[in-house]
Formats: structure tokens, sequence, C-alpha cells
């Protein structure tokens, strides 16, 4: 993390925790094992469980911003649906009323946190309540985590900072299809527009009452 990156205010920072479904993060899940190589690599599981226990111990807001459940033939008729969104469809990634578009176990919303209106893109921002939420909740300061890193992580955190909210990345907090997608996600796109892209242990430095197990 730069030196000059402010250190966190605790009223208003929110962590974000981008489609932690089973069909991602679980073994036998349709997506897990395109991620797998990389998430083991950056010990994805422990660190999301890490930066989520902090967040919640320092009473930090969590928003669970969750990627559209697919139905059969949910894209007729459209226009124009994107290949990632087709490929989506077809597999039926995240599918309502199966195991994989359940949470992840050891991911799941506690009563506490705040869940949003599934995106059906990248953003989890575009036409869902995402925004609005965070407004109402008066935060300014967003820390971004989750799947995947090239896509949704990078979507989603880059209309952040079009939106004017203070974006951290967080290396090994995120996974990817490839290691050459996770370079690109935070050696080359990240800096255009987050304000920190840090590991695990910087974050946890700055978050209050909190420490690296």
């Amino acid at each position: 993390m730069s030196a000059s990156t402010p250190d966190y205010p605790s009223r208003h920072t929110a962590l974000l925790l981008v489609d932690p479904y089973n069909d991602f993060l679980a073994e036998g899940g349709k997506l897990w094992p395109a991620v797998a190589e990389v998430a083991t690599a950056v010990d994805l599981h422990a660190n999301l469980r890490r930066i989520r226990d902090a967040v919640r111990c320092a009473r930090w807001p969590l928003f669970i911003v969750p990627h559209h459940r697919a139905t059969p033939g949910d894209l007729d008729r459209w226009d124009h649906a994107t290949p990632y969104q087709q490929g989506a469809s077809q597999a039926q990634v995240f599918a309502v009323g199966s195991w994989g578009g359940e949470w992840h176990p050891d991911h799941a919303p506690a009563s506490t946190d705040i869940l949003v209106k599934e995106h059906w893109g990248g953003s989890g921002f575009a036409n869902t309540d995402l925004d609005l939420l965070l407004k109402q909740h008066r935060v300014s300061h967003v820390i971004v985590v989750g799947l995947i890193a090239n896509t949704c992580i990078e979507t989603t955190a880059r209309f952040a900072s079009e939106l004017g909210y203070h974006v951290t990345l967080v290396r090994d907090a995120t996974a990817a299809f490839s290691h050459a997608a996770m370079h690109a996600a935070h050696e080359i796109n990240g800096p255009t527009y987050a304000h920190a892209i840090v590991t695990t242990r910087e974050l946890l430095a700055r978050i209050p009452f909190s420490a690296d197990p």
C-alpha cells in the first residue's frame, strides 16, 4: 500500500464481497476448475475469511454483491447478450435452485450483512441498488474482493471509482482463470482507477482490532 493512502474511515468504509457462490468457490462448482489454480496459489479462501472476520469485528458494513442466478431461457429475445452472458446462460452457472447457485458456506451472508440486487453483467452497480445502498450507509471507501479479478471485480471497482468512491483492490482476495489475467487486473488495469492495491496482510494492518493470524 502506498504511504500516501489514507487510513480507512471506520464509519464510511465497506467491504464488497462479489459472487461468493458454490459454482465459483467450492470443489464441484462449475467454475471452480477454472479458478482453482490461481485461488490455491493466493490462498483465496483463507484470505477472504480473514478479511471478512476483520471487517465484521471492526463493525464495518459488508455488502454481498451477487451475480444473476441463471434460469433456462433467461436470455431469450435479448438483442445484445455478451459472450460472457451467453456462456453463463448455456452452462446455467449459479442456476436458481441449484447447489451451485447457493452461497459457499464459508462466505455466506450473516444477518448483519447487506444483500445487493443481482447484477446481469460484470458491474455490481449497473442496474442494481448498490450505489443507493452505499450512499444510504454513508460509505465513501470500498474494498472489493471475490470473483473474478479481471471481470466482475474489475468492472465493479472501476464503476465505483467513476462514481467517486475510494477504491481498494486486494491482490490475494480474488482469483481468475489464469495468472496472466491476475497480472493484467492488478499491474496493468488496476493502477488506472484504484486508489490502493494491497495484499490481505497490508489491508488487515489498516482495519481496527484486526490481526493477521
